[in-house]
């Protein structure tokens, strides 16, 4: 028998295989639970098809995703212990940011009191209280993203998949989002697999990270031990080139 998952639910890829044309990904992998873990790496590495197992939307040709004590790896993403925000924030444009939390808790739109307040709780932790009739047009990007994160906490699940959400945003809005998920992630004891290209934003929030490099995880331990010269060659090389990136692109505006 299945038992529940609970908060700081650990996640594991075990001997999981996956592939498409003539892409092939082989993930071994176990993240701590409760805490960030940044999944960093080469565009084309792996990193969102990682995530993408995890959360179902991918299935493998071989090996297990485990999430607490359950395999999920025949499971439905709808059936998972599992939220997830991307960088287009997915949300429907008909529909008012109070609905669009809404489906958090319910698809019908039929929310009992609790739920009801439950969305409003959420909306005024991701400051976004007085904004319930608004349309996604009328919001920031930044706004968006909250409202996106306001229905993950309405989810209430244990495990938390960002594939780079806040790339769009600026450094200083970036900045915010960032501490807003530390914060949530704090208060809910969250495990939280965040894809990023940006050191900066490892370096803000996370206490892990996993390196994945041609399609396979290259290296796992400790963020501090990485930036500190601790990681593999391949891992400095990769943030030398995402420094020079930027450089490139600050002297360009």
């Amino acid at each position: 028998m299945n038992e529940p998952v609970r908060a700081g639910a650990a996640v594991k890829l075990e001997s999981v295989e996956f592939s498409y044309g003539e892409t092939s990904f082989t993930f071994d992998v176990a993240f701590v639970p409760g805490e960030i873990t940044a999944v960093m790496g080469p565009s084309g590495s792996g990193k969102s098809t990682l995530l993408n197992l995890v959360a179902g939307f991918e299935m493998p040709q071989a090996g297990r995703v485990v999430i607490g004590r359950t395999d999920v790896t025949l499971e439905a993403p709808a059936n998972r212990p599992v939220s997830m925000v991307f960088q287009e924030n997915n949300l429907f444009s008909h529909l008012s940011v109070e609905d669009n939390v809404g489906l958090g808790c319910s698809p019908s739109f039929k929310l009992s009191t609790a739920e009801r307040d439950a969305v409003g709780e959420a909306l005024a932790r991701t400051g976004l209280d007085g904004k319930q009739c608004r349309l996604p047009r009328e919001l920031s990007g930044g706004e968006r993203q909250r409202v996106a994160l306001a229905r993950v906490l309405v989810r209430d699940r244990p495990v938390l998949l960002l594939d780079e959400p806040f790339a769009s945003l600026g450094p200083a809005l970036r900045d915010g989002m960032l501490d807003l998920v530390a914060n949530l992630q704090a208060e809910r004891r969250m495990t939280v697999l965040f894809v990023t290209h940006q050191p900066e934003d490892a370096r803000r929030i996370v206490k892990n990270m996993v390196f994945v490099e041609n399609g396979a995880v290259a290296a796992a331990g400790p963020a501090e031990h990485f930036f500190n010269g601790g990681g593999p060659e391949a891992f400095r090389r990769y943030i030398g080139s995402e420094n020079e990136s930027r450089d490139v692109a600050r002297k360009r505006t």
